[in-house]
């Protein structure tokens, strides 16, 4: 597919120029990005440019902005801009853009960014110049450059960053409501070189990044309400009552009266100083109550505003703390913000009105609510305990790399399409990582999903980032990022899948090699190796034999492309029928083709799984040749005291002469009995139930058979006779389903095991088998011959659902 601009166009250009009084500020780079134009994103219905984020202001007056122009890609020049102006996408993942600030005099003008990274790439050049490469790898949205005066903003200006492989307005906000909306909090990462805006939610999960974005929104606004309240803090009077020597009181209350009537001896009579008259004579006490009101503090909403403080700074040493451990604190800015918040909050702490006891329980008082300073702490306070919610836009936040977000929606988005379908057994397994900065998937043995098939029962797993117990590689390790494991019904093994994440996408330009040899957009050919890696080195060691095994059937790319319909062409769509390697396109709004393909591996019999999967030469020949190997005599039985015998003594006998083939005798290792319906019907299991190992076998004249004696007549023909090991008992007989065996067949012990009807013991080819397994999977099978009795009929005429 042809890129729409060549040439110069595709060159670096100058994409925005902001002239001011004390600087001019110029972004340069490619004016277009090459996949974006290929692909054709970012468009409205109407295949106009979607709009995109851009503002330009000013932090000081003395700072004036005369001219913006900014790169219109329609018109492929520079046109005057301003504010409220639309602007549209020209600043793209993975690509460089060049950042020049040219000053008009000397002074101490730096760039700044939240960013480190960013903040480093921009340096000055001589007296005159600020320059700096800048690239935002695969983060996404929002973004703002900063200059700074002598240390003060003066400037700020934010730009909008687009992917370039996928759609910005759908698919990249549809991929971060679908992660949020299974995880919450998944999709948030800290300082990252660009953001989102973001609201406020109800959560019991709030991460550490989610904490420091509303404490830095609302950390201003807590330390003036504290200071505020320092002025006319809350506080109760409290009395204290102390006994004293009358003399030393200034002045005592009424409470005396009762002090002293319950305290007689107190009392001195004194007829000249006495005043308290008692029976005609006169007293005065020799020691008094004084009652004494001072202010204390220490009341419910002062003991609230400190706990808040105390617990804000908890979490800021933890933070601190796990930055540390996670190696991010190289941020010079960012230590000396948190040290900035430690250290008011230490200040605030040994205010004398905060010198309280601690907080034993919450109650919302009135002055909590109402009164000034306490009721913006208790506003702040309710705001740090919520979490953030994506497109709002009250909060910046960071998102995390696409490539990584693309990599938990691809996981989430399969647990989605097989939890709508399959019910899903553990709800609780998907594991998230809450000890760091940030929330992420557990990349662990038990990130995992587990579903049943409800119409067959059978189990399903979905692991991510793990592979299955027993997997390993015996050279290199291997982590594929999702793998499907499906246990089948009639089958011991394993059928597991791979669905590797690869956020990168190969546009096919015209005239490039890829386009040469595909024709269309498609996964990089350097993904699809690493499918056939992950497909030949992951292995499984059998218990038993300790053989090794290859355990994956099928490996996968999942690519970021919307066309589904044009990807059928693909080579690498082709051949997932062929080898079982091979990619899917998916998107929030291309999932089809992907959830088409996990209903049919889920369907398939293990023999359609089994031919799924690239066989090594001669797989086929040898097993043709296990399959049609007859190793299972089922004979009929004659009457009922017949199996009362053979179940007696342990044996079995049949004519010579009703086994043409005498050659197949050596390879008999089972006998079956078949119990007819005329003869066993109401007197026990009618089919075949009972089965036992060869033990041994003889040709012998039927009257040596001495465990049952002989018809007259046959006493000198000759039999074998087949010594059972032990008989066994099937868990369910195989039904004669309106057939039966005139005198004995052969089958091979993996039909047996298998069979329903006797009439599946006819089947003996490959073909016939695959065509009855894969039947049998949507129902009961019929399977038709052109004779009631099994062994006389010669031709299978079909193999067909029962009604």
């Amino acid at each position: 597919m042809a890129s729409p601009h060549t040439g110069s166009l595709n060159q670096s250009v100058e994409l925005l120029r902001v002239e001011t009084n004390l600087f001019n500020l110029y972004i340069q780079g490619k004016p277009y990005h090459p996949t974006v134009e290929s692909l054709q994103l970012h468009r409205t219905n109407d295949e106009k440019w979607v709009a995109a984020g851009l503002q330009v202001s000013t932090l000081e007056s003395s700072l004036q902005i005369e001219q913006i122009s900014v790169f219109h890609p329609e018109t492929r020049e520079l046109k005057l801009w301003g504010t409220g102006d639309p602007s549209f996408p020209i600043f793209f993942e993975t690509q460089s853009y060049e950042l020049v600030i040219e000053k008009k005099a000397e002074m101490a003008l730096t760039f700044h960014h939240d960013n480190i990274h960013l903040r480093q790439a921009v340096k000055p050049l001589g007296k005159m110049i600020v320059s700096g490469v800048l690239n935002f790898q695969n983060e996404v949205g929002l973004t703002e450059l900063e200059l700074r005066l002598n240390g003060s903003p003066i400037f700020r200006m934010q730009i909008e960053i687009f992917p370039s492989k996928i759609d910005y307005k759908q698919d990249y906000q549809m991929i971060l409501h679908d992660v949020n909306q299974q995880i919450y909090n998944l999709s948030f990462d800290f300082m990252r070189k660009t953001y989102n805006m973001t609201g406020l939610k109800n959560t019991r999960s709030q991460s550490l990044t989610e904490f420091f974005t509303i404490l830095q929104h609302v950390f201003g606004q807590l330390v003036q309400a504290v200071e505020r309240i320092e002025v006319a803090p809350h506080s109760k009077l409290k009395q204290e009552k102390r006994v004293l020597d009358a003399a030393r009181v200034k002045k005592a209350g009424r409470d005396n009266v009762a002090f002293l009537s319950k305290r007689p001896q107190l009392l001195i009579p004194d007829s000249r100083l006495g005043f308290v008259p008692v029976n005609g004579e006169a007293y005065y006490p020799s020691r008094v109550l004084e009652t004494k009101r001072h202010v204390d503090y220490n009341t419910l909403e002062n003991r609230f505003v400190r706990w808040v403080l105390v617990r804000i700074a908890v979490k800021l040493k933890e933070l601190k703390t796990r930055l540390v451990e996670k190696n991010r604190m190289q941020d010079p800015l960012l230590a000396k913000r948190l040290q900035d918040m430690q250290t008011q909050l230490q200040r605030l702490l040994r205010l004398d009105f905060l010198n309280v006891g601690e907080m034993r329980q919450l109650s919302v008082s009135l002055v909590l609510q109402m009164a000034p300073g306490y009721r913006e702490v208790y506003r702040n306070y309710l705001m740090l305990m919520k979490g953030l919610s994506i497109q709002s836009d009250l909060f910046r936040l960071s998102m995390k790399d696409l490539a990584q977000l693309y990599e938990y929606w691809c996981f989430l988005k399969i647990h989605d399409l097989l939890g709508r379908k399959y019910e899903l057994l553990k709800q609780d397994i998907i594991k998230v990582n809450r000890t760091g900065v940030f929330v992420t998937l557990d990349k662990s043995q038990q990130a995992r999903m587990v579903y049943r098939n409800p119409k067959n029962g059978e189990i399903f797993t979905l692991y991510y980032n793990a592979l299955p117990k027993g997997d390993h590689s015996e050279t290199l390790g291997q982590r594929p990022d999702n793998v499907l494991t499906l246990k089948k019904n009639d089958s011991a093994a394993d059928y597991k899948y791979i669905f590797d994440a690869k956020y990168r996408l190969n546009p096919a330009y015209e005239g490039s090699y890829y386009y040469d040899k595909y024709g269309i957009p498609g996964p990089e050919e350097d993904d699809i190796n690493t499918m056939h890696r992950y497909r030949d080195a992951i292995v499984y060691t059998d218990v038993d034999s300790r053989e090794l095994e290859r355990s994956m059937f099928g490996a996968y790319v999942l690519f970021p492309h919307h066309n589904e319909e044009q990807f059928k062409d693909h080579k690498f769509y082709r051949s997932i029928k062929r080898i079982n390697v091979g990619a899917f396109p998916f998107l929030p709004n291309s999932t089809k083709l992907m959830e088409e393909f996990l209903d049919e591996i889920i369907l398939d019999s293990p023999e359609k799984a089994y031919e799924r999967a690239t066989r090594p030469r001669g797989t086929k020949e040898y097993y043709r040749n296990k399959l049609s190997g007859k190793n299972v005599l089922v004979g009929s039985l004659r009457d009922v005291t017949q199996l009362e015998n053979a179940l007696k003594f342990s044996y079995y006998h049949v004519p010579l002469e009703n086994i043409t083939d005498h050659t197949i005798l050596t390879q008999l290792e089972y006998v079956a009995l078949y119990q007819s319906r005329g003869q066993f019907a109401g007197r026990g299991d009618v089919g075949v139930s009972w089965y036992g190992k060869v033990a041994s076998w003889r040709v012998v004249r039927r009257k040596e058979i001495t465990e049952r004696p002989a018809r007259r007549g046959t006493e000198e023909k000759l039999y074998v006779k087949f010594t059972i090991e032990r008989w066994m008992k099937r868990d369910k007989p195989i039904v004669p389903g309106g057939r039966g065996i005139y005198s004995l067949l052969y089958t091979s012990k993996y039909m047996f095991d298998r069979a329903v009807e006797i009439a599946e013991l006819k089947l003996d080819t490959e073909e016939e088998l695959v065509l009855w397994r894969e039947q049998r999977r949507k129902g009961p099978v019929k399977v038709e011959l052109d004779h009631d009795q099994v062994d006389l009929a010669k031709v299978i005429k079909g193999i067909q659902l029962m009604d």
